[in-house]
């Protein structure tokens, strides 16, 4: 088998199928990651998201017995709405991170992914393959770097010199001995405007994220938001784009090559008050193809609370009331009891007093307090 031929094939079989970038790398352990893990593992500043294994996170052979290399590919999604919506003092708007626009990104890489395992199978029918996107045990960006599509930026995220961080990344372990490709050298330099325009300061130093403050990771728990965020997460209802926007090699950068990743304008930036009664159903026909409906609901919901007290939105002040005291679920009441305080008003006040005699939960009782604070202070 002539492998280097091979390569050459799949990298021209993958322009055909819609993969914007592809680089290979060795399966070797990604050993210099694996203390960064640890360390972060140390610091308390991991999401949970991740593989609980580290040995897993930068061992291919433990996911693929007999791995010799690693194929990288990257995707450019759209960084602006070819159709813009704006938000009105009467109909306040949330916003999905650019990372959600479209269909959700697992199912177009896992797409190509699986077209380029077809190809390479049809050529090799004797090889081993597994591949994965995100939820997989290896770290995307740590593959992406050591495979040449870009370089590990302040920000942590993979910086391509053609695309910028406008990417999703995913990659495919194989039993074939491909030439590594070279790595991409670091252009950060000095610049500090993504670790400067981080809003909660996760960005401990380039290239370290305390994912606990991030508010990408935030806008998905499912628990109270802590204080401290609130008022920084904004009109963010699923992630944040802070660290990519102010990225220089980002200015100018915006592609339109998948028609998959085009976002609705109505679904990625949609109206907040409306948010607040969607029933299951609704929410899944309305949202459910994002990447960013994968928590379900009641993330989102909690998160438009905090927006429309962020826009100190009068005209939510009814929804909000209806929540208190009507939503089961005790993160929705004790959010909208904080978001009634924020807005503020003798509607808003009433309600609180209201909901404080007949609450029950602890929890709850202290956000109605924290809410009839901001009123009377």
């Amino acid at each position: 088998m002539d492998i280097q031929k091979l390569k050459e094939e799949i990298i021209a079989y993958s322009k055909e199928i819609g993969i914007d970038k592809i680089g290979f790398t060795t399966a070797d352990p990604f050993m210099e990651l694996r203390n960064r893990l640890i360390r972060q593992q140390e610091l308390g500043y991991q999401s949970g998201f991740e593989e609980p294994d580290i040995d897993k996170r930068v061992t291919p052979t433990l996911l693929l017995d007999g791995a010799q290399s690693i194929i990288s590919i990257a995707l450019a999604y759209p960084s602006k709405m070819l159709n813009r919506v704006e938000s009105k003092k009467d109909a306040r708007r949330g916003m999905f991170a650019r990372a959600s626009w479209g269909q959700d990104y697992h199912h177009i890489l896992r797409d190509r992914l699986g077209k380029l395992e077809a190809f390479i199978l049809s050529k090799v029918p004797e090889a081993r393959l597994k591949s994965m996107v995100d939820t997989g045990e290896l770290s995307d960006r740590a593959v992406a770097e050591r495979a040449g599509i870009g370089w590990s930026g302040k920000n942590c995220a993979i910086i391509t010199p053609e695309f910028g961080s406008y990417v999703y990344i995913g990659e495919l372990i194989t039993s074939i001995p491909f030439a590594p490709d070279t790595p991409v050298e670091d252009q950060c330099g000095s610049c500090t405007k993504c670790l400067d325009a981080c809003p909660t300061g996760a960005l401990v130093q380039g290239g370290q994220i305390n994912a606990q403050r991030c508010i990408s990771f935030l806008t998905q728990t499912k628990e109270l938001i802590p204080d401290e965020f609130r008022e920084k997460i904004g009109n963010r209802i699923y992630g944040c784009d802070s660290c990519q926007t102010a990225c220089p090699h980002n200015k100018g950068k915006n592609f339109h090559f998948h028609d998959e990743m085009e976002p609705d304008p109505e679904a990625v930036k949609p109206l907040l008050k409306p948010i607040l009664k969607l029933s299951n159903r609704d929410f899944k026909q309305k949202f459910g193809y994002l990447a960013g409906s994968w928590r379900g609901k009641k993330p989102i919901q909690r998160n438009a609370m905090i927006a429309l007290a962020h826009f100190k939105d009068e005209t939510a002040v009814p929804d909000l009331v209806e929540v208190l005291e009507k939503e089961v679920s005790l993160v929705a009441k004790g959010t909208a009891a904080w978001a009634l305080g924020k807005i503020g008003g003798d509607v808003a006040l009433a309600a609180l007093e209201k909901a404080r005699e007949r609450e029950t939960d602890v929890e709850v009782q202290k956000e109605i307090e924290k809410g009839l604070n901001l009123i009377r202070n």
